[in-house]
């Protein structure tokens, strides 16, 4: 039993996993921060300092850093958060300051050892609103940046001067009319998220995942079956997740929370299961601004900007001073004061102002009771994600979540701000794609365009259909799943996309070494394929024939080396490579095209796709900067998977340093029975010498579950 000042009874059950039993959810909530703040210490004040842009003054004072703080000040997360929790009731006020009590009451018992000796951090301490900036954080990195960074893409070709027909080749039917000779006398045209930022390990990205919900029509002497995989950046330590049991009096639950937000994200309680992935909502518009001095043109008149001063306090250097200016658009990217009049870019994020709505259905969603329950919770939600649930009763369900805008056009390419086209607030939740038990008696998202399933339509670059279809044929041909074959699903390494492309390759493969290991390769990217490497180089050098036509070929290879653009959004630039004809090949035939990029490809070293694809998880404060005997890294380990198969394994760089996509927690529940399964990479604990920091990585590679039953909180 775990000794500390609340009422609940805590302790350590299977896995060493925190069972929280409480007589009242605010009794619960003070324990889970408590556990937050115990177990991820290092991780919640890290995330804090990062949010509200305080790195240069408790973390390092170098240039990198003070790029870092000048993005978070400039989204502005900590503004406003006071009156965003004015918003909500007595009872959800009282929930989330117990929650914070809880963190609170820890960090007087234990504060992490490398904040307070090697940063001199003394500052332990946690409140509501900044419950609030790392709701907001969480809604936006990655997320609703990665929409930004592919429209920040589509600005730069029109400035390289790629010609209209090649742009709506590769975004078709996404392009509003737009003045090419206008966006390239925009001043300024910076990545949503600058490089610095990228480099952060603390940041986790979220992209990809899975998740599926199958109805007892489909399931032999089962229930309705809920299965998720979320996929993340996971190579680091500790885990975005943090797993925990616990009950109030009233409910039971288990299931996956962050720390820093006192909700179950992703699990199940005696009723209800619920899991989540990723929309690609279109949730960031920018708009140019006609600026001069402090003042930009509106429809009849010039208007002020609202300048805003952000004081960046340095360790041992002089105070940063950094100067903002805000309209009704969002924020303006430069400095008309000091970079002149012209032509500049202003940013919103649907998001900025967010957290209530969100906290508060965070606490509703594990005590709801039935599917239509848990989708009316998630309508409230304001981060992009879609949600899927299942009940006791066999009712499935699907539930976008988000705040739309409400625009004019079709939000990728930006309007002129003089023209007054701005947001007329948000779509309710109602109209976004939903689901009820659908004849199929089955649901899968998997960050696939799903705009057929709402009143409007959200998404304007989805993720490929690779992964939803190969989930698909795999459920829809039988009628007998449970939750084993579930678990075979999760693990699937079959990739549709490779079967398309290797059609067209096939038939121009000679009799080398490399060409027959890919003749007789079968589409599965295990950790032991030669098959799946040689691929990989010929995909790779496919974008670097086809786009190096018109862009530079180094550009290109700077593009999918450095960058998620390729990794995120592969499904337009695969569209044009699948294509017997394109604007893109220049005088060149799609044979040409790819007889060059097999030639260059497979003259390389052969190796295992284990090999060429391996992780290290490394500390996400400490990252190397200590040697590795001392063990605050683990790895290499070999990454099954690739972009396109339902076991995700991406590995890529981006700002530097090495970036992953792969399941980093996976559930799968029967909701004939109380039982949830789970399996995910890392540990309880972020405190290198705890038993608990690497503990669950075996099981991960080892394709190993632990079960915990909902309603007695033991283990079997």
């Amino acid at each position: 039993m775990i000794k500390h000042p609340g009422k609940a009874k805590i302790q350590r059950i299977h896995g060493e996993i925190p069972m929280i039993n409480a007589a009242s959810e605010e009794d619960f909530y003070f324990g889970l921060g408590y556990m937050h703040a115990i177990d991820r210490g290092m991780q919640l004040m890290f995330m804090k300092i990062l949010g509200k842009g305080l790195g240069s003054q408790y973390l390092q004072s170098s240039d990198d850093m003070l790029q870092i703080d000048i993005f978070f000040r400039r989204m502005g997360w900590h503004l406003n958060t006071k009156s965003e929790l004015e918003k909500l009731d007595e009872k959800d006020l009282s929930l989330i300051q117990k929650y914070c009590d809880g963190i609170n009451a820890a960090y007087k018992k234990y504060k992490p050892w490398e904040l307070k000796l090697l940063l001199g951090f003394k500052d332990f301490h946690w409140t509501p609103e900044d419950t609030i900036v790392l709701i907001r954080m969480t809604g936006y990195l990655t997320l609703a940046q990665s929409q930004g960074e592919i429209e920040r893409f589509f600005l730069h070709l029109v400035r390289l001067d790629v010609g209209s027909d090649l742009l709506k080749e590769l975004f078709p039917n996404i392009l509003d009319e737009f003045d090419s000779e206008l966006i390239k006398q925009i001043k300024i045209v910076n990545p949503i998220i600058p490089d610095e930022v990228k480099w952060m390990n603390a940041l986790s990205p979220t992209m990809a995942s899975n998740n599926w919900v199958i109805g007892n029509q489909k399931t032999k002497g089962a229930g309705a079956i809920l299965a998720n995989d979320p996929h993340l950046e996971i190579n680091r330590l500790p885990n975005v997740w943090y797993e925990i049991s616990g009950t109030t009096g009233e409910s039971a639950f288990h299931g996956a929370t962050m720390p820093g937000i006192p909700s179950i994200i992703l699990g199940r309680n005696e009723h209800l299961s619920w899991g989540v992935t990723y929309s690609f909502m279109d949730a960031i518009d920018s708009w140019i601004e006609d600026c001069k001095g402090t003042e930009y043109r509106s429809k009849e008149s010039w208007k002020k900007f609202q300048k805003r001063e952000e004081v960046i306090k340095r360790k041992k250097k002089n105070d940063h001073i950094q100067v903002f200016y805000d309209n009704e658009r969002g924020t303006l990217e430069g400095n008309p004061e000091v970079d002149g009049d012209g032509f500049y870019l202003s940013t919103k994020w649907s998001g900025s102002n967010s957290g209530a709505l969100t906290l508060k259905a965070g606490f509703q969603i594990s005590r709801s009771k039935s599917v239509e329950e848990g989708m009316k919770t998630a309508e409230n939600i304001e981060a992009a994600f879609s949600w899927i649930f299942a009940d006791k009763d066999q009712n499935i369900g699907f539930q976008m979540s988000g705040l739309m805008p409400i625009r004019s056009g079709k939000g990728f390419t930006p309007q002129k701000g003089w023209e007054d086209k701005n947001w007329e607030g948000y779509h309710p939740g109602h109209k976004l794609p939903r689901i009820y038990n659908p004849p199929e008696n089955f649901i899968i998202t998997a960050n696939n365009d799903l705009n057929h399933l709402g009143e409007v339509k959200p998404i304007n670059m989805p993720m490929a259909s690779y992964r939803a279809d190969r989930i698909h044929d795999l459920i829809s041909n039988r009628n007998d799943h449970n939750p084993e074959l579930s678990k075979e699903i999760q693990y699937d390494l079959e990739s549709v996309q490779a079967k398309k492309f290797m059609k067209i390759i096939k038939p121009l493969l000679g009799d080398t070494k490399a060409h027959k290991v890919l003749k007789n390769w079968d589409y599965k990217y295990n950790k032991e394929s030669v098959g799946a490497y040689v691929f990989e180089q010929i995909y790779q050098q496919l974008y670097v024939e086809t786009f190096g036509n018109i862009l530079d070929p180094k550009l290109v290879t700077l593009i999918g080396n450095d960058t998620g653009i390729f990794a995120d959004f592969y499904t337009n630039f695969d569209l044009i490579l699948l294509s017997e004809k394109s604007a893109w090949f220049g005088s060149m035939s799609q044979e040409d095209i790819y007889r060059a990029a097999i030639k260059k490809a497979t003259q390389k070293e052969l190796k295992t796709w284990g090999e060429y694809n391996s992780i290290t998880l490394k500390n996400i404060l400490l990252g190397d900067s200590l040697p590795s005997w001392l063990g605050f890294n683990k790895g290499p380990i070999p990454l099954e998977g690739g972009r396109a198969t339902i076991h995700q394994g991406q590995v890529y760089r981006s700002a530097n340093r090495t970036s992953s996509f792969g399941p980093s927690f996976r559930i799968v529940t029967d909701m004939a029975t109380n039982a949830i399964e789970t399996n995910y990479i890392g540990g309880v604990s972020d405190r290198r010498f705890s038993s608990n920091y690497t503990n669950d990585v075996k099981n991960w590679q080892n394709k190993e579950f632990r079960k915990y039953i909902i309603n007695s909180g033991k283990d079997t």
